[in-house]
């Protein structure tokens, strides 16, 4: 079963609240690899990561751009699919064998409307979402590339230790050799 930390860490539900929420979920496996989301394609689940590490990316100019990394805790959602009902622009892939737990975004939309509870829980993780986004941007445009690395060691030291090179060069919005060069410069 989910652990219903997870959710509860983005908006505490009372016992019933976390009981119908749970009783959406579905325990899937992804092996490393493995493409859950496909970009131009409609998506109908949201997924809470139990195990494992995903990233999300664009194809842009024959390169795999990282946007995102998600782990154990985190949703995997693609917010226009989600929100406006369009095909997800991105990809997710799991960059680890993954367990997670997905929950049919319609049945989850029902729920909203029975539930004042679960709907303030879907308001928050929108907000929440809305607010790490922004930070993301701004940290694109108003810092360095070795301000970004050393943000992303403080901060998401398991992501340096989980993901290869290549997608933190990408995320960080620099090629792997500048990455390999920030590096040198911080030992």
């Amino acid at each position: 079963m989910l652990n219903s930390q997870y959710v509860n860490n983005i908006y505490p539900l009372p016992f019933q609240s976390i009981q119908s929420f749970l009783a959406l979920t579905e325990r899937v496996f992804f092996e490393k690899g493995a493409l859950i989301f496909e970009e131009l394609k409609p998506e109908k689940y949201i997924y809470i990561i139990e195990k494992g590490m995903v990233r999300a990316y664009k194809n842009y100019n024959d390169l795999e751009v990282t946007f995102w990394f998600g782990l154990e805790g985190d949703t995997i959602i693609s917010m226009e699919n989600y929100v406006k009902g369009l095909k997800s622009y991105e990809n997710v892939e799991a960059i680890e064998n993954v367990e997670a737990y997905r929950i049919n975004v319609t049945e989850l939309k029902k729920l909203y409307l029975q539930d004042i509870h679960i709907c303030n829980w879907g308001r928050c993780y929108a907000e929440n979402e809305l607010l790490k986004t922004e930070l993301r941007l701004i940290s694109r445009q108003f810092t360095s590339a070795t301000e970004r690395y050393l943000d992303l060691l403080a901060n998401h030291p398991e992501i340096i230790k989980r993901v290869p090179l290549r997608d933190i060069a990408s995320y960080l919005g620099i090629t792997q050799v500048s990455l390999s060069r920030i590096r040198s410069e911080l030992k």
